[in-house]
């Protein structure tokens, strides 16, 4: 059975959870803030859907090569300083979105870099400085959730690490939640470039408290839980253990594969979300202040309250495995509602719908995050959620890209079909290839 090192009170292991759910909530209003904009941007720069779209993908492509390199530097330099610095480059990245455009430095730089790759000139006129701030953006992005799942898997036993990464997490939805009243409020007093600048530079105060709370790496690696017997989670054993030898372990694979059918399903609603309302549902853009925010608010309830239930059903089983795949059950059969969107007239009722799906959704992330900690010691964590970041963002790219493709050609009921569909595909990835939920074994026998 594991025990809490007492080198941290659990007063300041929550304090930790609030700085980190604080942080995916800036992440995510700065992410956002191009997604609110995206009708105007569009009006203005006359961008189809597609176009649209392959911007999101190039923050998509910048997420996937991020992963596994983000990764492996927050387990080579820590989460405290690992987080401080993609959250200076993030931050500093979004404040430029507010100086792109046709006929700024900003787009003759990237328009200048983008001519050496064969191919892209073309797609990219007009385009070129979004293209690039969107990749770099999602390059630096990319680290926040591997950073506080990294953290949560040393600081939480199993029963009640999904709670901890339900509050993390939620942060996340937050800020999808605030990002459209205050974008549009800012975007229709002081123009759209304010929309961008003010978030980046208003967000770096956390910064404060982050550097004055978050221990150093020795302190960390002190206070993290300690490993049962049956699970000699030793620095040097965790060392040993490549990054071949990561993506040839099936309970790897099995957490790749859930983040591969689980995370397109949140990154298709935080880039789609307000164009379909805008324009499959004809909403005014004011109206899209508030009704954009109601799905991410009820799918910020899933992350708490699908981490307290995911917690019960494991303290109720007394079985990790078995409490798990019951949370994973209930969270993927909501996640599957988006498919209703074509058959729902209501305007309301759609809103609500999707706020059911995402609730399910997000259920899942804090499902798995406690489960993270269940397959590997978070001396591994950094790595392993790299490589299903790498996943998840590989399958969102795709997601981003098609959907625009797909919406100019077909409209929206096959896109909704298809991300209903995906549930599915996660919870064969749960029973079929991940398994029992239980540390992970190598091929040498040893436990990770």
């Amino acid at each position: 059975m594991r025990v809490i090192d007492p080198v941290l009170t659990s007063k300041q292991r929550w304090t930790i959870v609030g700085l980190l759910s604080a942080s995916i909530t800036i992440n995510l209003l700065d992410r956002q803030v191009l997604s609110v904009l995206a009708s105007e941007l569009r009006t203005q720069f006359h961008w189809s859907n597609a176009q649209y779209g392959y911007i999101a993908v190039a923050f998509n492509v910048g997420m996937m090569c991020g992963q596994i390199p983000v990764g492996a530097l927050m387990d080579r330099v820590g989460t405290r300083i690992g987080l401080t610095m993609i959250f200076l480059a993030w931050s500093t990245l979004s404040l430029a979105h507010g100086l792109a455009g046709p006929g700024t430095p900003i787009e003759a730089i990237a328009t200048a870099l983008i001519s050496w790759i064969p191919g892209l000139p073309a797609l990219a006129a007009g385009l070129a400085g979004f293209l690039l701030l969107r990749f770099l953006m999602g390059l630096s992005q990319c680290g926040n959730y591997t950073a506080g799942i990294k953290a949560l898997a040393g600081l939480f036993p199993a029963e009640t690490r999904a709670r901890a990464g339900g509050v993390f997490n939620a942060g996340a939805q937050f800020g999808s939640v605030i990002a459209p009243p205050i974008v549009v409020f800012l975007a229709s007093r002081f123009g759209w470039r304010m929309g961008f600048v003010v978030p980046a530079i208003v967000s770096l105060v956390w910064l404060i408290p982050w550097l004055a709370t978050f221990p150093d790496k020795e302190t960390m690696a002190t206070a993290a839980l300690k490993p049962a017997a049956a699970r000699p989670a030793l620095p040097e054993m965790t060392a040993a253990i490549s990054l071949a030898r990561l993506f040839r372990n099936r309970k790897v694979l099995g957490l790749f594969l859930i983040r591969v059918f689980s995370g397109p399903i949140t990154t298709f609603y935080w880039t789609w979300l307000p164009l379909y309302l805008r324009t499959g549902r004809a909403m005014s853009f004011l109206a899209l202040g508030f009704f954009a925010s109601v799905p991410n608010l009820i799918g910020m309830a899933g992350n708490v309250a699908g981490g307290l239930l995911t917690d019960r059903f494991v303290r109720g089983t007394a079985d990790v495995d078995r409490g798990r795949k019951i949370a994973f059950t209930c969270a993927f059969a909501l996640g599957a509602l988006s498919m209703t969107m074509p058959f729902v007239a209501n305007n309301y009722l759609a809103v609500v719908l999707m706020g059911l799906a995402l609730f399910g959704n997000q259920w899942v992330a804090a499902t798995y995050i406690g489960t993270v900690g269940d397959v590997v010691p978070q001396q591994l964590a950094g790595r392993v959620n790299g490589i299903a970041g790498m996943g998840d963002n590989a399958a969102a790219l795709l997601a981003v890209l098609y959907t625009g493709l797909v919406v100019d050609r077909y409209g929206w009921t096959p896109v909704f079909i298809g991300a209903g569909m995906l549930p599915f595909f996660a919870m064969l990835s749960v029973f079929g290839v991940l398994g029992r939920i239980e540390p992970a074994r190598f091929e040498d026998g040893s436990v990770a």
